[in-house]
């Protein structure tokens, strides 16, 4: 019988395929009390079985070394680090001990209270990142278990195809030759999808998880089709079930009929003719049809991206989120050194492009130690966080400004301030900037010239520009922030996420009046927010006036395509329309 689930789309396109399913890795847990001369030989098994998990790890960082980018991209070094770090969190190896030894929990049962423990402070997280985190962190425990037990990882089912009769469906996809083969799972962790050969799935179907979570990263990455958060998919499908993947709407459709199955196969082979006539206009220039250049930047998270940006013809990284170098190190902050770096890696894998480098953008929401959460800071994404934090620790910023300032000898290096609001604030950051420098100066370091900008992602910001204007070399709007804070919305709470519209007037207007005063002082203004990789915002944002876009690398070439096809004079009259709307969601829908 045919049925469908919803989920959330993290990677567009159509999957038909196989369904291929992954065994549940959750372990049932003994809980009794141990004698105080136990406790030494219990925490030595949680250790043991801890080592055990990171020397796995270890082996399969070294094999993804000689895996091509398609079997392992690096997205996946990446959340294997996430991994390690978590592993080797001290919050989770102290909290243990203490639950052995001032409780008397047995290993396992002290295991696992500290991950609850933990995992609250993932969910009263704001950024979605982090909070998707905690899955990450339920892993790296349910392999710790496994290892004190002696039990392997889980490992796929059989696929038990042998001897099956072929069905219509069969015979339809030519059931012979090769069968794509779907992958369905609760959760999937990095080592498990290096361990299942991911680049043999055709797509991902979990029931957890988020846009932000490695699923949605890897699928993303490999361009592989995916729907996340599909709550009981692993349950109601069965192994070797025919199934749909819609990454575009975030549906998946199992044992679907012969006419759902050609409709579907039909817009699967239109998908893959976009897709081919998108990947040969990788080397087209950015240009509308009416003449106008648009910069089309890569955001990354982590120094190695830049091979992605390059291949994706990005002209430069329009925002690196230089706090990824920062998080789960538990009060060891990179120093000056490994900044530099890193930085310097991003720079010149770039191979001469500029890099646009963001300051440190943590805070109450995002603790980089182990402090515990100050119950004051009720509302964390309005509290002390992103340069806030900064100006309250100058030497950890001027270390990180030193670090940024020695990478531009190496390139074109561009500085973001994110979250400023106040010119007091904006005279305190450019005053440190310039003593970053005095300090290099007396230590006889070399550094390159750099660009200074500033987010705009506060209506406070928006508001006030020509203040900005005034002190910094360009602007970058921030829009996922910006829509937050305008229409004081927590886009993590689901009770209100419906309310999150980047379609509000009041958002489009202060994005349209950045650019336009951006524009009337000489300053470039770019947008690195998610509106920027939206295809159903290409044509406001040019007819808006932006010339510059920042984006996932993966959503380059669809955004190329709409710049190839418009013409910004005539976007500019339907933009202005647009604005003077108050449903332009109802404009800029007929015009799509």
């Amino acid at each position: 019988m045919t049925f469908s689930i919803h989920g959330l789309p993290v990677a567009r396109g159509i999957a038909i395929g196989r369904a291929v399913l992954v065994a549940s890795s959750r372990l049932d847990v003994a809980h009794y009390f141990i004698e105080p001369s136990q406790v030494a030989s219990e925490i030595n098994r949680v250790r043991d079985g801890r080592n055990a998990v990171v020397d796995e790890i270890h082996r399969l960082q070294v094999s993804i070394a000689h895996m091509g980018p398609k079997e392992a991209p690096h997205e996946m070094a990446a959340l294997l680090e996430v991994h390690l770090m978590l592993l080797q969190d001290e919050a989770l190896a102290m909290g243990v001990k203490h639950w052995i030894k001032d409780r008397l929990y047995n290993a396992e049962w002290a295991l696992t209270s500290q991950l609850e423990v933990l995992a609250r402070q993932f969910d009263e997280m704001e950024d979605d990142y982090l909070r998707e985190r905690k899955a990450d962190l339920e892993q790296i425990t349910e392999r710790v278990l496994r290892a004190m037990r002696g039990v392997s990882s889980p490992l796929i089912q059989p696929l038990g195809r042998i001897g099956r009769k072929p069905s219509q469906q069969d015979l339809l996809l030519d059931d012979t030759i090769d069968v794509p083969l779907i992958l369905v799972a609760h959760d999937l962790s990095p080592a498990d999808m290096l361990q299942f050969k991911q680049s043999v799935f055709a797509g991902f179907i979990t029931d957890v998880g988020g846009k932000t979570s490695h699923t949605a990263i890897v699928a993303r990455s490999l361009d592989i089709p995916a729907v996340v958060g599909a709550r009981l998919s692993s349950q109601l499908i069965r192994q070797d079930d025919w199934v749909i993947i819609d990454g575009d709407a975030g549906v998946v459709v199992v044992d679907p009929s012969a006419i759902i199955l050609a409709e579907y196969g039909f817009k699967q082979r239109q998908g893959e003719l976009a897709r081919g006539r998108l990947a040969r206009l990788l080397h087209t220039p950015s240009v509308t049809m009416d003449g106008q250049k648009i910069e089309l930047l890569a955001n990354i998270e982590m120094p190695d991206d830049a091979a992605s940006a390059i291949n994706a013809g990005a002209v430069g990284v329009g925002l690196f989120r230089s706090e990824f170098l920062f998080m789960g190190r538990h009060g060891k902050l990179p120093n000056e050194e490994e900044q530099y770096l890193a930085y310097r890696r991003a720079v010149e894998g770039m191979q001469g492009l500029p890099v646009t480098i963001r300051t440190v953008d943590v805070g109450a929401d995002k603790p980089l130690d182990d402090s515990p959460r100050d119950a004051a800071h009720l509302n964390p994404a309005l509290g002390l966080r992103a340069i806030r934090w900064s100006l309250a620790d100058p030497a950890m910023f001027l270390t990180q400004l030193r670090a940024m300032l020695r990478a531009a000898a190496h390139g074109q290096v561009h500085i973001l301030i994110p979250m400023l609001v106040h010119a007091s604030e904006i005279r305190q950051t450019m005053a440190l900037v310039d003593h970053a420098r005095v300090q290099l100066d007396n230590r006889g370091l070399a550094y390159g010239p750099v660009k200074v900008g500033a987010m705009i992602e506060i209506p406070a910001a928006a508001l006030t520009l020509k203040v900005f204007l005034k002190y910094f070399d360009f602007l970058s709007i921030g829009t996922n922030d910006l829509i937050q804070y305008t229409l004081a919305i927590d886009r993590a709470d689901e009770s209100v996420a419906h309310l999150y519209d980047p379609m509000h007037p009041a958002v489009l207007r202060l994005v349209a009046n950045t650019i336009a005063e951006g524009h009337a002082q000489g300053k470039l203004v770019s947008v690195c927010g998610e509106m920027a990789g939206d295809v159903a915002f290409t044509k406001l944002l040019l007819g808006m006036g932006l010339r510059s876009f920042s984006m996932h690398p993966a959503q380059i070439l669809a955004v190329k395509q709409e710049i190839l096809r418009s013409d910004t004079v005539k976007l500019a009259t339907w933009a202005a329309q647009v604005l003077a709307d108050d449903e332009p969601s109802k404009r800029i829908a007929k015009a799509s």
